[in-house]
């Protein structure tokens, strides 16, 4: 029996993030999913689980459940602490933590389901705005984001040298929703780059969206 139970969906990039470094250090664990589409996150039972209502969430073996991909595996990291995902210097672990933010506090917050399905239920947005709204958010963290992994030393065969980091699952996870919204890529070689490498590693393309067991 499996020692975690991860509460998620194929398609959310939070989700994926946590699968991946799960993966990344080959720790076993029960699937479990929520349609979000269906509104099954805000279940009671999920809720007595996690009163947020959204997913990730992780179930550990002493019944505790841990919420927010971020802190998530951060806490994998700390107590399976390899590979390492996030270096152990203090500056580069801040570098590495910065291009993480840059996805998980600047784009994902405003262009999450809930927030897109807002803009429908609440102004009436069609596809294409929704569309366009997702496009305008990834743009404004992207551009900066290509300029600073083309451009800084420590860029390497990943966002941070030549190892996977928190840094790479936030990155993949965004690119991998990017397609969803047909926002072009071709004016971020770094980050497709970086993107590439990633999905080269068995424990990205088993935690990407259509190997999950609900995948649509």
């Amino acid at each position: 029996m499996s020692e975690f139970v991860l509460h998620n969906y194929f398609r959310s990039s939070t989700s994926f993030r946590v699968r991946a470094a799960l993966n990344l250090k080959g720790i076993d664990y029960a699937y479990v999913s929520y349609h979000l589409r269906k509104g099954e996150q805000r279940s009671e039972r999920y809720l007595d689980l996690n009163p947020q209502g959204l997913v990730p969430a992780l179930e550990i073996a002493d019944g505790l459940v841990l919420s927010q991909s971020i802190a998530i595996i951060e806490y994998l990291d700390e107590v399976y602490p390899e590979p390492p995902l996030l270096p152990a210097d203090p500056l580069a672990r801040s570098r590495v933590r910065s291009l993480a933010m840059m996805v998980a506090c600047d784009i994902h917050p405003v262009n999450n389901l809930r927030i897109l399905k807002y803009l429908t239920d609440r102004f009436g947005a069609d596809d294409e705005a929704v569309a366009e709204w997702f496009r305008t958010w990834v743009v404004a963290a992207f551009a900066p984001l290509e300029t600073r992994l083309s451009t800084e030393p420590d860029t390497g065969r990943f966002c941070h040298g030549d190892t996977v980091s928190l840094a790479d699952l936030c990155v993949v996870g965004q690119i991998i929703n990017n397609a969803r919204f047909n926002v072009d890529m071709s004016a971020y070689p770094t980050i497709q780059r970086i993107h590439d490498a990633c999905m080269a590693l068995d424990a990205f393309k088993a935690a990407a969206p259509p190997a999950q067991p609900d995948a649509e």
